[in-house]
């Protein structure tokens, strides 16, 4: 384990859901949108997480089946509760190593998870080995690099001026290859074909500063892993630096915006 990596804590979905889950179920259409998939697909999500593309994908795109893979039986068993279908199974796997046979998915895809795996291009190979020829690929990551996830940057730039050692830990300086060309490059890179790339954006709207702070307090993430990793005085600290530092609304509200970079393909 990095030290960047050590507070990714990927088992508590419920906290998760609470910290990002909100934003993934906003994205996730949207990308669906962009995709504009057929009808009656087989499915494979890498990275299901908690379930916010699954539903997504079972609301809107009439999938025939979709199958779920994902390394946190913690985060499984969120998805199970969150997405009650009898279209849908999750499995726990690894991206790098998927345990499907070659050719027999008509879609795969991943949403916010690709920069995780460590071997980014193994993963995105495993995708298009289970895919039938000339299936839909495609994945998305937010824009990190390009300051896509605003709270996120708040929350680091505070951590960053209390703490040098936090400036290392904050998912721009972590995943610096998340920009347009780099991942489009990585999906040509790894077999894809034809490789478009798309942005796709969504306000994250905090209604106060608890509403904004409380998640960064549950541990299940990089940002909430460094949160509580704190002793209480500088936890203290930081909580009071960034409700002094925050842009507030006239209501008290915060708002941000959240973009990912949208990467699609197919196989050969």
């Amino acid at each position: 384990m990095t030290e960047a990596s050590r507070h990714d804590a990927w088992q508590m979905g419920d906290s998760y859901d609470l910290y990002m889950g909100r934003w993934s179920r906003q994205i996730a259409p949207l990308f669906l949108e962009w995709l504009r998939p057929d009808a009656k697909l087989d499915w494979l999500e890498v990275g299901c997480g908690t379930g916010a593309l699954s539903a997504a994908i079972l609301a809107t795109c009439d999938p025939k089946s979709l199958v779920g893979i994902d390394p946190s039986e913690g985060f499984l068993n969120k998805a199970r509760a969150n997405v009650e279908d009898p279209r849908a199974e999750f499995r726990v796997g690894d991206a790098q190593a998927l345990s499907l046979s070659s050719d027999t998915m008509d879609i795969v895809v991943s949403g916010l998870m690709v920069n995780f795996v460590p071997d980014r291009q193994k993963a995105l190979q495993e995708m298009a080995r289970v895919a039938r020829a000339g299936a839909t690929l495609a994945f998305y990551v937010w824009d990190y690099p390009g300051g896509g996830m605003g709270f996120m940057r708040a929350f680091w730039t505070a951590a960053g001026a209390l703490d040098a050692t936090a400036r290392d830990l904050s998912e721009d300086r972590r995943f610096p290859f998340c920009t347009k060309d780099q991942l489009a490059d990585l999906a040509q890179q790894s077999g894809w074909a034809d490789v478009e790339a798309g942005e796709v954006e969504v306000a994250t709207r905090f209604a106060n500063f608890d509403d904004f702070w409380r998640p960064f307090t549950l541990g299940a993430g990089p940002a909430p892993g460094y949160c509580v990793s704190l002793p209480a005085d500088q936890r203290q600290r930081l909580r009071d630096k960034l409700e002094a530092d925050l842009p507030n609304e006239s209501d008290g509200s915060i708002a941000f915006r959240a973009r990912a970079w949208a990467i699609r393909g197919r196989a050969i």
